[in-house]
């Protein structure tokens, strides 16, 4: 089923959209879940709440790419879900290794006027991603977007574990020159 339709039967206010979207994206949303939870159980919990996400966003929203639409819905739920479940401590998952390897280049914003910068970094991260060689982008996607760990980048892209980390070093050197080395 094509996207327009599924999101048609959201506006619908039909069930089947749910099921129709975790046919068409379940084994994408759950894996990426699972990447960033490390749990099975926990991975089902955050794609149960992010399809209870998208029945209260449809309507309004209409989602332009479906796919990455529900992408960050999950990337965004299952890492505040990980954060919830390890708070008292940093382990040493690919989740948290990801996040401490990006923190020397974006910081979290802690006040009012910092959040509302967050969108313009937004944008600013996408010219940057948009200028970057499809190699060097899709390494630095499948990082730091769907938290793959650095040999399963190597095996997908064809490329050695150590090309992977010197590409990953140069990007995140690069995105700090380019963001100035702070979040404007």
């Amino acid at each position: 089923m094509e996207d327009s339709e599924i999101i048609a039967l959201y506006f619908a206010r039909n069930e089947r959209a749910i099921s129709e979207t975790g046919k068409k994206y379940g084994r994408l949303c759950s894996g990426l879940a699972r990447r960033i939870l490390g749990s099975p159980e926990d991975a089902e919990e955050c794609c149960s709440d992010v399809m209870l996400k998208v029945w209260n966003a449809i309507p309004p929203e209409r989602p332009q790419h479906f796919a990455a639409y529900l992408v960050r819905l999950v990337r965004n739920t299952a890492l505040d879900l990980y954060e919830k479940l390890h708070a008292a401590k940093r382990g040493g998952s690919q989740t948290a290794l990801a996040l401490d390897e990006l923190e020397q280049v974006l910081t979290a914003p802690d006040d009012v006027e910092a959040a509302q910068s967050s969108a313009e970094t937004g944008e600013l991260l996408n010219r940057f991603l948009a200028s970057l060689p499809d190699d060097t982008r899709n390494i630095f996607v499948l990082r730091y977007v769907y938290l793959m760990p650095v040999k399963e980048i190597a095996e997908r892209t064809g490329f050695s574990a150590s090309k992977v980390k010197t590409s990953l070093h140069r990007t995140r050197n690069a995105l700090k020159d380019y963001l100035g080395g702070e979040i404007p």
